[in-house]
């Protein structure tokens, strides 16, 4: 159980649920004023705690590792959406009692009324107001969160400022793919070839060669050839494998500046001279 010399500790804890599932960060604990006990505590919940819902506390054990309630996290993603702005209306106390399935506690019988926490019925009138009532009348429940003042605490008054609590989610998954197609180049190559070119010879008569030059007739008609031979160039093409190509994936961090405007309380004194030092 959690009662008003551990308040402190429950502020900025964070909150699970039954069956161990964060929830969120306790914000404010909401106090019964008659019986000065925790009733409520809003806790921040979504991405960057922007959203604040109000969950039963007077069941919730503080633990080492936070507070846990006595509701489950989606009963708390649903419940209904009242600003915590310091009090509770009982039409709103109402809407959390009916949603959270609450209003039984210590009955006690008197004349003509039946008396429960969280219900008072009076001469076949029922009247919520998600507190203890007498007499007919309703008492109005305090509030109490950062601050440490109020009538069933000290006199002292705490300052309290926001401070930007900034995570990571993941975007989505973006897919990387391989494609292979074929494309038509045109390449220029220079290949050496060689052909061969008749050339006319001429030598005059020498006694060396006088017996070739007067063999046969005198005089007489004749023929005489000869082949040449030529290169030209000869293209093929081949398929060579040139290099393997793959995926991989490797985490690359930057940094990106977030902007966002956050509160916080300042504390003015009257009645006090500034220049005054304790």
């Amino acid at each position: 159980m959690i009662g008003t010399e551990t308040i402190s500790r429950v502020i900025g804890q964070d909150v699970y649920d039954t069956e161990g599932q964060k929830i969120g960060s306790a914000s404010e604990v909401y106090l019964d004023d008659e019986t000065g006990q925790p009733e409520w505590v809003t806790v921040k919940t979504g991405m960057f705690g922007t959203k604040e819902s109000f969950v039963p506390i007077r069941d919730a054990d503080l633990t080492n590792d936070g507070v846990r309630v006595a509701v489950s996290k989606d009963r708390v993603k649903d419940a209904p959406k009242i600003d915590a702005d310091g009090h509770l209306s009982p039409a709103e106390e109402q809407e959390l009692y009916r949603y959270y399935g609450l209003g039984t506690g210590t009955t006690d019988t008197t004349v003509g009324m039946t008396e429960t926490t969280g219900r008072t019925e009076t001469a076949g009138m029922t009247e919520t107001t998600g507190r203890t009532e007498t007499a007919g009348m309703a008492e109005t429940r305090g509030t109490v969160g950062h601050d440490t003042s109020g009538p069933n605490t000290d006199d002292a008054m705490t300052r309290s400022e926001e401070r930007l609590v900034v995570g990571t989610t993941n975007e989505g998954e973006r897919k990387a793919r391989l494609r292979k197609y074929v494309v038509s180049e045109n390449v220029t190559e220079t290949v050496p070839v060689t052909h061969e070119e008749v050339t006319l010879q001429r030598e005059p008569i020498t006694e060396a060669n006088a017996g070739r030059a007067m063999d046969g007739p005198a005089i007489s008609e004749e023929e005489h050839e000869v082949t040449l031979r030529s290169e030209r160039p000869v293209v093929e093409k081949e398929a060579v494998p040139v290099e393997r190509v793959s995926l991989g994936k490797e985490s690359v961090t930057e940094n990106v500046t977030v902007n966002e405007t956050v509160r916080k309380e300042e504390i003015e004194a009257e009645g006090v001279d500034p220049n005054r030092r304790n």
